[in-house]
């Protein structure tokens, strides 16, 4: 007969690697305190190269030193936010660590979302100051009155090229849409121009410092009702979460030769992590890619021989089906992090055999900064399909869905619920939120998974709904919302529906006002400015009504479930 688990009896403990702690002595060193260790120790070790372009930790560390200074004399103090709105270029690293170097907050942002997206996060965030491209720069400056935003920065692709780049790039970018003319506007910087002005300028001591209880960052998600929600990160969330993963890797070394393939966006939580900061505190070379699409991975693992790549499925089946993969020299690859949705298994054969890695499967999500479980990597045993074992430091229980206080016996699904130091504090001005997620210390993650004997978890099912496109996460909710708004539209629900290399597509079932026609083509039309791209619908079928219970709530699952049949 089953018995429910005991979450102190961690049967996943006998799986760890040899030198896997149990628990952790955490070390009370901020991100870029660890950046400054790492400038003390190898300070003209690369950084991060970009298109061949490489800074030293000296250099980054002299640049975040004087972009915080610059942040400073505008009027940013302790517990201001500042957006980013940047992809994998150098700036972006140089602002976040400046922005924690005094005390502000950070809030970065994705360069895909639609201005109404955006605004919120600004609004909601109440950020002062922003950091973006060129190319969005524009937007920006006609957004900027809708938000509390006083200072505009503007960096570009072309400010860390080498040469000839450098010298090519006035002449091409604008042609391949690469670069943009900012127009004139007040409070608009040039990034390269601060740079210079403020090179060799520190920082003024931040008053009462900076601890681990002090926020660092609002990382922003999406939510079931379509509101986006802040996840209120730490310093000690990002500090923790980031010595959590090291003490996982255990054969990896400090300022050794590894390089790290910076491809997964850093406005995103995982590259953000395991990516970026988990590379800096270990004094990695980082490879910045900032399109991670398959030809510029590839081009980029040829040429700069990453040791480490996390990578989302998308971009994993992407590189698998390029043309140019069979004659690509891959072997530099040690090994790979695998997040954000179920990789295939012939997926994970086809790559380790191509590059002779590892992928290491794991899961975690915002509000847990984020990883919460991943599988061994050295002689420990991986499970193909599951999401590991839980970090070092963190309790894991599987919880009965009616009554989250009884556990569920081993190998029956219920919700997953983590606890840990990387949990973040709460959900930015949301209490009610906050106090449905984080329940006694227990952070709900919504998901419905289940413990095998061994100790490791699989996903089932997603309690939320949320569709994962392309690696990025899609709350329908917020697709709802937007097709409510088109005048010939009376109601609407939007699934996620399988495709083979992005995972998932959304797809819509609209039911319309009496006596309106639309056609497909128009209801995308309508959404594609309201909506990131990877938001779209791809598909919208029309019905006559939607699935519903009898208290009137859509059956999402319903449809889901009849789309599903309709294609076995």
């Amino acid at each position: 007969m089953k018995q429910n688990l005991r979450y102190e009896d961690k049967p996943w403990l006998g799986f760890y690697d040899e030198g896997v702690p149990e628990f952790i002595e955490f070390e009370t060193c901020l991100l870029h305190e660890f950046l400054e260790r790492n400038c003390q120790r190898s300070p003209d070790r690369a950084a991060f190269v970009f298109q061949g372009y490489a800074i030293s930790f000296k250099e980054f560390n002299d640049m975040a030193n004087g972009f915080a200074a610059f942040l400073q004399d505008k009027g940013v103090r302790k517990g201001d936010a500042v957006a980013i709105l940047l992809p994998n270029v150098i700036p972006c690293p140089v602002a976040f660590y400046a922005i924690l170097k005094i005390g502000a907050i950070a809030v970065m942002n994705n360069p895909l979302y639609a201005d109404r997206e955006l605004s919120h996060q600004f609004n909601d965030s109440n950020a002062l100051h922003l950091i973006t491209l060129d190319l969005l720069a524009n937007r920006m400056i006609d957004l900027r009155p809708q938000t509390k935003i006083k200072t505009i920065v503007v960096t570009s692709i072309g400010d860390y090229l080498p040469f000839p780049k450098n010298i090519l790039f006035p002449l091409v970018g604008k042609r391949k849409k690469l670069a943009a003319t900012v127009k004139q506007a007040p409070d608009v910087y040039k990034w390269k121009q601060v740079v210079r002005q403020y090179g060799g300028a520190v920082p003024a001591p931040v008053t009462g410092g900076i601890n681990f209880e002090d926020v660092a960052m609002y990382q922003y998600t999406g939510g079931t009702t379509g509101v986006s929600k802040g996840a209120v990160l730490t310093h000690g969330n990002l500090s923790k979460q980031t010595q959590q993963i090291n003490s996982w890797l255990p054969e990896f070394k400090d300022s050794t030769d590894e390089v790290m393939l910076g491809a997964l966006p850093f406005f995103h939580v995982m590259g953000l992590t395991v990516s970026m900061n988990f590379a800096i505190a270990k004094g990695w070379t980082n490879i910045l890619v900032p399109k991670p699409q398959p030809e510029p991975l590839l081009e980029a693992m040829e040429k700069f021989k990453p040791t480490v790549a996390p990578l989302v499925p998308t971009m994993f089946i992407g590189i698998l089906n390029h043309p140019g993969v069979e004659r690509a020299d891959l072997s530099s690859i040690k090994t790979c992090v695998s997040g954000s949705a179920p990789l295939p298994l012939e997926v994970i054969r086809g790559f380790e055999e191509k590059t002779g890695s590892i992928i290491i499967e794991a899961f975690g999500m915002t509000e847990s900064s984020p990883a919460t479980h991943v599988n061994p990597f050295g002689k420990g045993k991986r499970k193909v399909g599951s999401i590991g074992v839980p970090l070092p430091d963190t309790l894991c229980r599987i919880a009965d869905l009616e009554d989250p206080t009884k556990n569920m016996p081993v190998g029956e699904p219920g919700e997953l619920l983590v606890q840990g130091p990387q949990v973040m504090r709460e959900y930015w001005n949301m209490p009610e939120e906050t106090a449905t997620t984080i329940v006694n210390g227990w952070l709900h993650t919504g998901d419905i998974a289940y413990m095998d004997e061994d100790g490791y978890f699989f996903i089932v099912d997603r309690k939320k709904d949320m569709i994962i496109s392309g690696g990025y996460n899609v709350y329908p909710r917020d697709i709802d919302e937007v097709l409510f708004e088109h005048p010939k539209v009376q109601e609407a629900c939007a699934i996620g529906i399988p495709h083979p290399s992005r995972g998932e597509q959304v797809k819509a079932f609209v039911v319309l006002v009496p006596g309106q026609t639309a056609t497909c083509e128009e209801i995308i039309a309508y959404c594609s400015g309201k909506l990131a791209k990877y938001k779209l619908p791809t598909q919208v079928e029309f019905i006559e009504e939607l699935p519903k219970t009898n208290v009137g709530k859509v059956l999402r699952k319903d449809l889901r479930a009849r789309e599903l049949a309709q294609r076995s």
